[in-house]
């Protein structure tokens, strides 16, 4: 495939005078499927641990295997293309969901909130309806951009994921081995949940609470496959950021105040509810360590916005410009056609239109307007950044918490507050949360045709349809995960998923709302994350680290560290290169394989009661029979995973190293 910097030399994989098979039956399928497949997926993995998996490089190489494998040599690059555009969409869609949508649940579980008046509850007809209406709008204002930041910018924008599934794609000879990685990860992952977490073959979670030295604060490991991979996959540098966060919090902050509250024996703090001393480490975190981390991550989110000023100024512009002034041109290439721009702004029209009518949701036309106004300057925001630094990393959760409290204000101005305005102001951040991570999503897709030699019209329209199947799956996705475990402490006597954005979230719109947002512990997070900033370092990171638990961030430090060891170990470029692959290859397939039990547990959960009355009592049961040896057999266990993992990054199902 022929590289340049220049936009106008460039000639695409398959050249725009060639005609080839593109959208077709079995890619349709085959995506939708894949798209379902990692949406839910990924929806129980950014509910438990705060973070999703990109599923485009999963999805195209999953393509070539099953399609190779059923036609043969008889499939094209550019259907395997519109599988990873189909199957791509599910997992950017549950990212928008998962930062949102929970929080009407997290609000209808607060006793308080309820006796105070809230009565709201999202239906599965409301959360396929925000998920269509959010999608639907980050797709289509994504439209006018693409001719400017996927061909223009060529050479300038990577668009890392959208490039290396092009290079997947294209090395489709290669893909034996690399579809076996990803299966094998998978089937690793599945089965190493299925013992832990099904069968209750051994803890999930290794913690130890420190009770003299160092009282308040604990370590601990959650020895799952998904954090694993996910360390792997986002690599040492993040990993090592979220660890120093949690050893602030649960080493730092949690024994200070615990060592107050010996000192000042029967004192009693706010927000917290009973004195101090008699609190212990889970306690400690959600009366204030938990404020701390809102706190970090609003302002690490805001400051990674303001960074990227430059490039939300000049894209803006530049989208602005696309969205009203460019026609479609007569006799353009293939290559070069896009969904003409009268349909889009047709389309656009009746989005807001549905919203303005949408029952149950507050928004109105105030709420309407807002949506989309929002929606359109972060989508050009999170198209652009999404090119340099990749949909990973793209400030989503900031982009969405500033929608937040904007909409919040404006309601406030207007006279709109309490239970209506929450509901309002959640609605719209959705909205607006799912068009920015699907933007970023077909962003990288456009990429990946562009380089490829798709027609970017006919993957327009494909992403759609992966819109619509995960969308479809959502609300009973999420309805069997709160009823399963539920998304705060005490709503089942289950471990709960902890959806630490949307609780964040959650708890920024009620604050403001009903003027009772613990301001002091939150403001001193805030000057914790600046004070990291200052320090040159990313502070969004950190300040996940700082609200998650600290035994969330060790598992994923440990597979941050295998991918440092296998690059530092590799004799040349190339050499890291493949070890990279074949480690990211089968660290998706194990948090994959981990995520789809987790759902199937939850399910298994929600819907037989025998199976529900073994998972509730069995781990007192397994803990009886193992005894004192049974962190250690979870520990070892986790360590042959590592091992596992290390050994198909080193060396996967080939002996050339």
């Amino acid at each position: 495939m022929a590289d340049s910097n220049n936009a106008k030399s460039f000639k695409p994989f398959i050249t725009a005078d060639k005609s080839i098979p593109e959208v077709t039956w079995k890619a349709i399928i085959l995506g939708a499927f894949i798209s379902v497949l990692f949406g839910v997926a990924n929806a129980y993995l950014g509910l438990k641990f705060g973070m999703t998996v990109s599923a485009s490089i999963p999805a195209a190489v999953i393509s070539m295997a099953i399609l190779r494998m059923l036609f043969g040599r008889n499939v094209t690059v550019l259907e395997n293309n519109i599988v990873q555009t189909v199957g791509s969409a599910g997992e950017s869609l549950a990212a928008g969901i998962i930062f949102t949508i929970p929080a009407f649940f997290i609000w209808a579980a607060n006793e308080q909130l309820v006796a105070s008046g809230y009565d709201h509850e999202v239906s599965k007809m409301q959360i396929f309806w925000l998920s269509m209406l959010g999608g639907s709008l980050g797709i289509l204002l994504m439209i006018p951009l693409r001719k400017y930041l996927v061909d223009r910018e060529h050479g300038n924008l990577r668009f890392p994921e959208g490039t290396a599934c092009a290079e997947i794609i294209v090395a489709g000879d290669e893909g034996g081995d690399k579809a076996k990685t990803v299966f094998t990860g998978i089937a690793v992952g599945a089965l190493y949940k299925i013992g832990m977490n099904m069968l209750k073959g051994w803890s999930e979670s290794v913690n130890y609470e420190f009770k003299g030295f160092l009282k308040g604060g604990y370590v601990g490991v959650d020895a799952t496959p998904a954090l694993l991979g996910v360390g792997f996959i986002i690599g040492p540098r993040i990993a090592a950021l979220m660890l120093s966060g949690a050893v602030l919090g649960y080493l730092g902050v949690g024994p200070l105040i615990a060592f107050i509250g010996e000192q000042i024996p029967g004192i009693i703090i706010s927000p917290g509810e009973i004195p101090i001393s008699e609190m212990d480490t889970s306690e400690l975190r959600n009366s204030y360590i938990k404020y701390l981390g809102v706190g970090a991550v609003a302002v690490g989110g805001f400051v990674s916005l303001i960074k990227s000023l430059p490039v939300i100024v000049s894209s803006f512009g530049e989208g602005f410009s696309q969205l009203i002034g460019r026609k479609s041109v007569s006799g353009a290439p293939r290559t070069d056609r896009d969904i003409p721009m009268k349909w889009v702004l047709l389309a656009v029209t009746i989005i807001i239109v549905v919203i303005w009518a949408l029952p149950g949701t507050e928004l109105h036309i105030l709420g309407a307007f807002m949506a989309v106004l929002f929606g359109f300057f972060f989508v050009v925001v999170a198209a652009r950044i999404v090119g340099i630094v990749g949909s990973s990393s793209s400030p989503v959760s900031g982009m969405t918490i500033a929608t937040l409290l904007v909409t919040c204000l404006i309601l406030l101005y207007f006279g709109v507050s309490g239970v209506a305005g929450m509901v309002t102001a959640m609605s719209v951040g959705t909205i607006v949360c799912i068009a920015v991570c699907m933007s970023g999503d077909i962003a990288q897709d456009l990429k990946t045709g562009f380089l490829l030699g798709a027609t970017p019209r006919k993957q327009q329209l494909t992403e759609f349809i992966g819109l619509l199947f995960p969308a479809i799956a959502m609300g009973f996705t999420l309805y069997f995960l709160n009823e399963a475990f539920g998304f705060v402490e005490g709503a089942t006597n289950r471990t709960p998923l902890l959806a630490p954005q949307a609780n964040v979230m959650a708890t920024v719109v009620q604050g403001v709302m009903n003027a009772n947002l613990p301001w002091q512990p939150i403001i001193v997070g805030g000057m914790i994350a600046l004070a990291v900033e200052l320090l040159g370092i990313s502070s969004l990171p950190f300040a996940i680290g700082l609200y998650l638990p600290l035994s969330l961030s060790t598992p994923i430090m440990a597979g941050g560290l295998i991918a440092f060891m296998m690059q530092r170990t590799a004799r040349s470029i190339k050499v890291k290169e493949a070890r990279s692959l074949r480690g990211v290859l089968f660290a998706s397939g194990i948090v994959a394989g981990d995520a789809l039990v987790g759902v199937l547990v939850a399910f298994m959960i929600g819907s037989w009661t025998s199976y529900a009355d073994f998972y509730d009592g069995h781990e007192g049961m397994m803990n009886t029979l193992t005894g004192a040896f049974g962190p250690w057999l979870s520990l070892i266990a986790f360590a042959a995973l590592a091992s596992m993992l290390a050994w198909m990054a080193l060396r996967g199902f080939s002996s050339k190293r």
